[in-house]
């Protein structure tokens, strides 16, 4: 049995520890007053029994915590306070240097929260280790200077989380919506260097992605581009090519038609869209940012983005290309292709593209294969979200973040060139647990932890509020998010719905379960889940009025804070079943992970919290390999066109370097109880020689996760 130490490293369990810290305090109390040997001995038997119990490695502190627990259920009420007065006195000697202590020991690689803290970093790289020094150094600064005591406490309890501490420190916001038409059409500079409006597509292609770097390193979140921005410049390609080709026939003395011209033109302007798309690919993934990873970048697909049918045209050559080197995904270390965890791709279902005989019914076939395959694309509903987001059809901010409908000084709806301030999320789970099944209590705790995530918000937002345009001229200069001046603060960026601050939740399942003893799923627990979603909408409604920002209602995905929560809650609960008992809680409104239920019923149930996360949200279905059955795929699409604004499909894509056997990698306990990897073809357990791709929230991670997210993978049920 493991146990994580202060500094974030993994130590086995020893119960003499125990042992020798009660019987060091035991000498200390009056003779009468005292335990036995055998009190002592039961005592750390009981916590040993007790941690086993939670299927998880405990840190420290909670174990300190049974310690406790475990010396006044013996009523030895004096013994109690010299052992508290002594870890009390042992902790103000540690505060001063905890923060040298968990940087020294992510530099040796021994710190196992860190190393399973961000499925897509790699914590043993040097680049990454700097990254995450600075961070540790950002979260100290943050919770002794610059957030109020009450914020740092219920962040420390698990009752709210105020997301990416470890960048508060600086002047930093969210995610954002790429205005790349603007960089392309007008220029840009970047590192100081004036960028003109390029002249193929294969330029085009390399500009966005030096962009896309330099944007992922002036910000924590994700970012989104469209395709539609990139296409018009195929046929700046096919113009170039038209006159060189013209040329190279007159120059070699060769007769030719103005057809025969065409074909040649098209060969390479198709080769040069296959060399502009393997340009993201390739550089996407291998590029290393300031955030010690590669760009969190989403790839948006829509066809109906073009503003003519030459573009659609091209548009749709370049989304074809885009699957296709998908398909065949990119190769890893031993030479194997295998699935890359970005760019993410997304890709919207429309009227010429979601019904077999249709224009474009051969890219969403596509689509499917892909999806099959490598996890990507996920997709998008025109004809649901021009229902839900006023007429208007645009990507999600990286993995989910939606922006809300905004019209600039000409009435004309604009998306790209926006971002999210930040995130504070509440769990809904600790409300519950709070209110012991009291409904007025429920609401009463509610009205309290939302006061409390608007202060939290606000302090997100006033952060940013000053910040001047130069520390990211990319950015708030050079068209990315906005033209400012030099020295112009971004404060007019901040107000009148131009960008969002979002509220995040998360555990409405177990909140709806805790409450009333039913699944959320159920036709007796839905109406209470769906006035929990209304509630929150509500107040963001009354706080934007009262700051004139655009708060809004975001499905938190919770990477590696479901495991944080579930721990805070059996800490502050104990062991709840079906509540508390797992070592993850569930995403925002999601059916829970292990409850049956089919793809179809799952997708329309959700849709009707979706309708009400508009700052951001996606559902999911599980399934099995369908390679070999792309029309259950297609079917699955379709339904998702009819019936849900945003959704993907989970499926598993594995490699083991050890053996080369494809396919699902599994999850299984090792002698101390911890989950780990495992290949069934060759018993192969080390994580550096196998390739595992998992939905993590939203974004495919290929880094593995900590020990409650990797549970809650393990336990997720197929839906087809």
């Amino acid at each position: 049995m493991k146990i994580i130490k202060r500094s974030g490293s993994e130590n086995e369990f020893d119960a003499d520890k125990i042992i020798a810290a009660i019987s060091k305090a035991n000498t200390e109390v009056p003779t009468m007053e005292r335990l036995s040997e055998e009190q002592i001995a039961e005592i750390a038997s009981n916590v040993e029994s007790i941690c086993e119990e939670m299927h998880r490695a405990l840190n420290v502190e909670e174990i300190q915590d049974l310690v406790e627990d475990q010396i006044m259920n013996k009523r030895a009420f004096a013994l109690a306070r010299k052992y508290i007065t002594y870890r009390y006195n042992r902790a103000l000697v540690r505060k001063s240097n905890s923060t040298d202590k968990q940087i020294l020991s992510l530099i040796e690689c021994d710190n196992e929260e860190v190393m399973q803290e961000n499925s897509n970093k790699n914590p043993t790289v040097n680049s990454v280790q700097r990254d995450y020094m600075a961070g540790e150094v950002s979260k100290d600064i943050t919770k002794r200077f610059l957030l109020p005591e009450d914020i740092v406490r219920a962040h420390e309890q698990g009752i709210i989380h105020f997301h990416d501490s470890d960048y508060f420190a600086q002047h930093m916001h969210n995610c954002c919506l790429v205005n790349l038409e603007d960089m392309l059409q007008n220029g840009t500079v970047i590192s100081e260097t004036m960028i003109d409006t390029p002249k193929s597509f294969a330029t085009a292609c390399n500009i966005a992605t030096q962009s896309i770097a330099q944007i992922a390193s002036s910000q924590y979140g994700g970012q989104s581009f469209s395709l539609a921005h990139l296409a018009p410049f195929v046929d700046v390609s096919r113009k170039k090519y038209f006159k060189q080709v013209t040329a190279e026939f007159e120059t070699a003395g060769i007769n030719y038609t103005h057809e025969q011209v065409e074909k040649v033109v098209e060969i390479r302007v198709k080769d040069e869209i296959k060399r502009g798309v393997q340009m993201i690919q390739y550089q996407v993934i291998t590029l290393m940012t300031t955030n010690g990873q590669a760009p969190f970048v989403t790839i948006f697909m829509y066809l109906n983005e073009a503003k003519d049918e030459r573009t659609k045209t091209d548009l749709a050559m370049v989304i074809e290309e885009i699957l296709n080197q998908r398909i065949l995904g990119v190769k890893n270390e031993k030479g194997i292709y295998i699935t890359p965890a970005f760019p993410k791709l997304l890709y919207v279902l429309e009227e010429d593209n979601i019904t077999e005989g249709s224009k474009y019914w051969y890219l969403t076939k596509l689509a499917a294969k892909c999806t099959a395959k490598r996890m990507v694309p996920d997709y998008i509903s025109e004809k649901v979200m021009l229902d839900l987001k006023d007429g208007n059809c645009y990507p999600c901010m990286g993995c989910r973040s939606f922006l809300t409908v905004y019209h600039d000084e000409n009435g004309k709806p604009k998306f790209y060139g926006r971002f999210n301030q930040g995130v504070v999320t509440v769990n809904l789970v600790d409300i519950a647990c709070s209110s012991e099944k009291d409904m007025d209590k429920f609401w009463q705790i509610f009205d309290k932890r939302m006061k409390l995530c608007k202060k939290a918000l606000m302090y997100r937002h006033n952060r940013l509020k000053g910040t001047l345009s130069d520390v990211a001229p990319i950015l708030w200069q050079n068209g990315a998010l906005a033209r400012l001046k030099k020295g112009e603060k971004i404060d007019k960026l901040l107000y009148n719905g131009y960008s969002t601050i979002s509220l995040g939740y998360a555990g409405l399942c177990e909140c709806v379960r805790y409450m009333t003893g039913k699944s959320h799923t159920s036709p007796d627990a839905t109406p209470f889940a769906l006035e929990v979603m209304q509630k929150l909408n509500d107040y963001c409604t009354k706080w934007k009025a009262e700051e004139n920002i655009d708060f809004s209602i975001y499905g938190t995905p919770l990477e590696s804070t479901t495991y944080k929560f579930a721990k805070c809650l059996q800490k502050r609960f104990g062991i709840i079943e079906g509540v508390t008992d797992k070592n993850y809680i569930t995403n925002s409104y999601h059916v829970h992970v292990t409850e049956p239920i089919n793809a179809f019923d799952k997708l329309k149930f959700e849709a009707r919290f979706q309708k009400l996360s508009p700052g951001g949200a996606v559902s999911y279905v599980e399934v099995p390999n369908l390679e070999n059955n792309i029309d259950a795929v297609l079917e699955v699409v379709k339904y998702i066109y009819d019936n849900i604004m945003y959704a993907e499909l989970n499926t598993k894509s594995d490699y083991c370097q050890c053996c080369g056997y494809n396919g699902q990698i599994e999850i299984v306990e090792d002698e101390s109880g911890k989950l780990i990897w495992q290949c069934p073809n060759c018993g192969n357990t080390d994580q550096n020689k196998m390739n595992v791709a998992r939905r993590t929230c939203g974004y495919i991670g290929t880094q593995f996760w900590n020990q409650g997210r990797t549970q809650e993978i393990k336990e997720r049920v197929l839906h087809l």
